[in-house]
């Protein structure tokens, strides 16, 4: 038997990016109490290295950033790789707390994308509903509108000079599908693509496999990025253990 290693795989440069700003983090705040909000990147053994480190993980199902950060009176508060909207920095800065930013730089030019946008139209943001990257995205403002399937389309009317984008960790079959249907309803949108290219890369290596009797995809469940993997190599008809 072949195993066939598909290239590239692995952590992004943003992952990488946010993993050492939590050690560094550690390692100047000693004795300090350190909470990230939220899983700074999806995976569990990652969470648990930084747990180690004494930096406690806020998570709770059905809770917003802002919600989350109720739980932290003092210390530091990192913000993870996916972003945060403009109101959880507000709330943190009032409550005296040190920020420790490791927000991924492609989600961070997303984010100047839609501030930029929304001072003269609307944005329609591709992401998928409740994942923290899309919640700070359209915490920017009430004219960025959550586009997770085609259906979300129906509930809005007449938009002023509409932006496309999205989650920068979408399928890019899924996402171009989407973006077709809102061009359809709004043909004079200007398209801006954000899927980032670490992303880009790794789902083109797998759609491009071939020969293959079995696809191993190795990510947490959480993951987006992983569960896309999983989700491209079913369309191929891979045979599939996740």
């Amino acid at each position: 038997m072949e195993i066939v290693k598909v290239v590239p795989r692995g952590y992004c440069q943003g992952v990488v990016r946010a993993i050492r700003i939590a050690r560094k983090t550690a390692e100047e705040y000693p004795g300090q109490p350190i909470s990230m909000l939220g899983m700074i990147v999806h995976n569990r053994f990652v969470v648990e290295e930084c747990e180690k480190l004494g930096i406690r993980c806020l998570e709770a199902s059905g809770k917003t950033r802002l919600e989350l950060l109720d739980q932290i009176d003092s210390g530091i508060v990192i913000f993870t790789a996916h972003g945060v909207s403009d109101a959880v920095f507000k709330k943190a800065a009032d409550k005296g707390l040190t920020i420790v930013d490791a927000t991924c730089p492609d989600v961070e030019k997303t984010h100047r994308l839609i501030r930029e946008h929304v001072s003269s139209g609307d944005v329609l943001y591709i992401g998928k509903r409740n994942h923290p990257e899309a919640e700070g995205a359209l915490g920017i403002s009430d004219r960025v509108h959550l586009i997770s399937s085609a259906e979300d389309l129906s509930s809005l009317g007449p938009l002023e000079n509409v932006m496309i984008t999205n989650q920068t960790t979408l399928s890019i079959l899924d996402t171009s599908d989407l973006i077709e249907a809102c061009r359809t309803q709004y043909p004079d949108a200007v398209v801006n693509p954000e899927i980032c290219t670490a992303t880009t890369m790794r789902q083109k290596a797998v759609m491009d496999l071939k020969n293959t009797d079995l696809l191993i995809v190795v990510g947490d469940p959480h993951s987006n990025n992983s569960n896309q993997l999983r989700e491209i190599g079913k369309k191929r008809a891979f045979p599939l253990h996740c």
